[in-house]
């Protein structure tokens, strides 16, 4: 008998916005499923490449690159990744999933390399997408300046939730659900000019939303002087909820949702 193949999600990076990702204090690589053999990529960000091949991920094997929005540190390395998945345009393989801003004017992806993918889906708020055998949602248009969703996906064993890059609004608490949310936390405190959410916004999600567990991540400056980590302790220790925060290369296996006393 085959065994299934795990849920796992891997952190290519962790640094969020320009000053933690033009310094590099953290990689800024995006995120890679493994779903149940379905490989997806998440906005590969700043040193995708190089990432994802330190750790012998396989883009050949990428069934399809999602991407919230078209800022740079999302989006940067969506051209080389899509050379990788389709072998150097050789092999037509793999879906592109994108808001129709990031493909109309200055898009992020070259026009050489659209014919080289099976297909270019536009994301539109309140639709489901699939992949392989993996469904993703993308419930809600998020509060930034420009076009962004996040995603609630669903294998066959678990559901869990990428929040993007967003101001804080109610709607977030009734788009987003499951077993794992996995939140861009950006902001240490509000600013009222910068659609980002903060600390106190993740706690809230958190303890309203109630997952089983929580993973930080894109890390902004002022988050990263405040050592997510303690971050993480301390929301953890204030919602009785299991928080953690990512770190480069972290490979987080969703079965470990299922084990006693991960709910925190």
């Amino acid at each position: 008998m085959v065994a299934e193949s795990p849920d796992t999600i891997t952190f290519l990076g962790t640094a969020g916005a320009r000053f933690m990702v033009t310094r590099q204090l953290a990689a800024s690589g995006g995120i890679w499923l493994n779903l149940g053999g379905t490989e997806i990529l998440l906005d590969p960000g700043p040193g995708c490449i190089v990432q994802s091949t330190r750790r012998k991920l396989r883009a050949d094997k990428l069934s399809a690159i999602v991407l919230s929005h078209r800022h740079l540190d999302h989006s940067n390395d969506v051209n080389v990744m899509v050379e990788a998945m389709t072998e150097g345009g050789v092999k037509k393989h793999g879906l592109f999933f994108a808001p129709p801003d990031a493909l109309s004017s200055e898009p992020v992806l070259y026009s050489y390399l659209r014919g080289c993918l099976d297909g270019i889906e536009l994301l539109q708020g309140g639709k489901v997408y699939s992949v392989g055998g993996v469904a993703f949602a993308t419930p809600v248009r998020h509060v930034h300046p420009v076009e962004t969703y996040g995603f609630v996906f669903k294998t066959g064993r678990h559901t869990f939730s990428y929040i993007a890059d967003t101001r804080y609004f109610d709607g977030l608490l009734s788009a987003y659900h499951g077993d794992l949310l996995i939140i861009n936390v950006v902001l240490l405190e509000d600013r009222p000019a910068v659609d980002h959410l903060t600390i106190a916004d993740v706690k809230r999600l958190v303890s309203e939303i109630k997952p089983k567990a929580a993973i930080l991540t894109h890390f902004g400056m002022n988050v990263w002087r405040a050592h997510p980590w303690e971050v993480a302790e301390k929301m953890t220790q204030d919602t009785g909820i299991r928080v953690m925060a990512a770190r480069d290369g972290m490979r987080f296996d969703l079965a470990r949702l299922d084990e006693a006393g991960e709910a925190g």
